[in-house]
């Protein structure tokens, strides 16, 4: 994810050996599991460098401390989103929008709920960190591949389409952050989940009215 972070999140240094990357991949599963097992308050660079199996001087060679270690978690994890995302949407380019937005829909949720209690335990760790230039960076990759998607609809999409894309994307991610927020039980999740699809393809049509 092309995002710069704050001077004092940055890691230390970045893998270059396979070694290296495993070892990384280490250490984010290991602060995963301290996050879940003991919270965001009990998590420390030491406790997770334990987990990890490495030692504190190897910790500290690539995170200087806590928030710089949840800054690259969250990273590595919108970044994974994101490219659920951006798969979708190519593989939906010249699909009608009704597809379009199911595809969409369908990818962001799950991309968020197959690990629903990473994702509850990464949207907590994130009242710490300086994140905008993360979010910033993860929108955008977001609304390029959406509209790139929504230009190529068998049915084009009708208004101002920036804002459409814009809206749409607003809606999706502020309803799914909702639903995990309140911890709705996964009945309910599925019934919002099917009028959430329904609501995005019932506004693209009246865009598309309005043009007409």
């Amino acid at each position: 994810m092309a995002a710069t972070p704050p001077r004092h999140l940055s890691p230390r240094k970045k893998p270059r050996q396979a070694r290296a990357t495993l070892t990384l991949e280490a250490i984010f599963e290991a602060t995963i599991q301290v996050l879940l097992a003991e919270g965001l308050h009990r998590l420390t660079t030491t406790r997770v460098a334990e987990r990890a199996g490495v030692s504190v001087g190897t910790m500290y060679q690539y995170f200087p401390h806590k928030q710089a270690l949840l800054y690259a978690l969250n990273e590595r994890y919108l970044d994974t989103v994101a490219e659920r995302v951006e798969k979708a949407c190519i593989e939906h380019h010249g699909a009608s929008t009704a597809e379009m937005v199911e595809a969409l829909v369908n990818a962001y949720w799950e991309a968020k709920t197959e690990r629903a209690d990473i994702t509850r335990a990464l949207y907590r760790s994130v009242v710490e960190l300086d994140n905008e230039a993360l979010i910033e960076a993860f929108s955008q990759r977001v609304d390029a591949a959406t509209s790139a998607m929504l230009v190529s609809a068998s049915d084009a999409v009708g208004g101002d389409r920036r804002l459409c894309n814009t809206t749409l994307l607003a809606v999706i991610f502020g309803t799914v952050r909702n639903v995990f927020e309140r911890n709705l039980p996964a009945a309910v999740q599925a019934d919002i989940r099917c009028q959430l699809v329904r609501m995005c393809v019932s506004y693209l049509a009246a865009a598309r009215l309005s043009d007409g």
